[in-house]
């Protein structure tokens, strides 16, 4: 199979999977177009920048993990895994993400098995980082919140509980050789009669490289400290989406915008569903709805979801068909510098 034939082929793949999303999606796209027609372009162009600036931190976040196994890995790198997995996580609805991840990195000489326990670390942090960003933002606006909110004042210190709980789960399942331990136990005891053991040596694999990428990772703390401050850098962008659609009609501000934004996600983020499809936009609309009504929070959900999920989708799926010619053309001209 010749070049041109595997450039068609994969020319044809993208198309089919953008065709499937778009029936998939066929409910929410005529309202994302209709409130795409009738907001004011800088409103439009400004959210956009954001949800594009949110992947180019994701890049760099990418970057600084990757070039600990790989110093030849790029800034460039970075920002196209960023968007070649945006692509695969709309394309799978969530579940190929962190396959496209790993498989891009291994493309640009990271073994699978580092590039899983990377990816792994990584989500980690990215999790546990909503919340603290939530947890900031909430505190700062705390009189704000309590105004608009005390009625759902129990069920928020619930989210926030199960949240806590979750990213405890999550962290000592990436860097604690005790909790693997016991984890590894309790399958033992589970699995006296062999019934799980393509599962149970699954799982042993899987500690096993978790506890090498934190052996890599985790022990640095510039390394970590600069990652939670990158992740918070990358809410900052999405999550100020609202402020620019709401502060001119309704004065929300952008402390507030990021604290009911990010309480939102997190709150998302513990219930069940793909790629927080569904769930995010019924917490965000829900949330917004005491503030601004149902109609504009209504609104600002499409908005949101256009410029953090379509758009990046749609770049990513350049991104897809063209990397592999991009870096053949940057092999091309080191090699014809190098002749020179």
């Amino acid at each position: 199979m010749n070049k041109r034939t595997k450039q068609i082929l994969k020319l044809v793949f993208v198309i089919a999977i953008v065709a499937i999303i778009i029936y998939t999606f066929r409910d929410s796209a005529g309202p994302i177009l209709k409130e795409l027609s009738t907001t004011a372009p800088w409103v439009v162009i400004t959210i956009c920048g954001a949800g594009v600036m949110y992947n180019v931190v994701e890049g760099w976040i990418n970057y600084s993990f990757a070039k600990q196994y790989n110093p030849q890995f790029t800034y460039r790198m970075g920002i196209e895994s960023a968007f070649y997995c945006s692509f695969y996580r709309v394309a799978t609805l969530g579940s190929g993400a962190g396959v496209a991840a790993v498989y891009y990195f291994n493309e640009k000489g990271i073994p699978v098995f580092q590039g899983t326990g990377m990816y792994m670390v990584e989500y980690a942090i990215h999790k546990v980082t909503i919340a603290i960003f939530s947890i900031i933002f909430f505190l700062l606006n705390f009189g704000f919140m309590k105004e608009h909110y005390s009625e759902y004042f129990n069920l928020l210190i619930a989210g926030y509980v199960l949240t806590a709980v979750i990213a405890t789960a999550l962290l000592l399942f990436c860097c604690s050789k005790k909790f693997h331990g016991i984890l590894l136990f309790l399958v033992d005891k589970l699995n006296r009669k062999g019934k799980f053991d393509a599962q149970a040596a699954m799982l042993r694999e899987q500690c096993g490289i978790l506890e090498d990428a934190a052996g890599m990772l985790l022990t640095k703390g510039k390394l970590i400290a600069s990652i939670v401050a990158k992740n918070l850098l990358k809410f900052a962008f999405c999550y100020g989406i609202p402020f620019v659609i709401l502060y001119r009609e309704y004065g929300l501000t952008l402390l507030q915008s990021w604290a009911v934004t990010s309480l939102a996600f997190m709150l998302a983020a513990v219930i069940p569903s793909p790629a927080g499809i569904g769930s995010s936009e019924f917490v965000f609309t829900a949330l917004f709805t005491v503030l601004v009504g149902t109609g504009e929070a209504g609104s600002a959900a499409l908005l949101y979801r256009f410029a953090t999920f379509v758009l990046p989708f749609v770049i990513g799926g350049v991104v897809v068909l063209l990397h592999k010619r991009i870096d053949r053309r940057i092999a091309k001209r080191k090699a014809d510098k190098a002749q020179q």
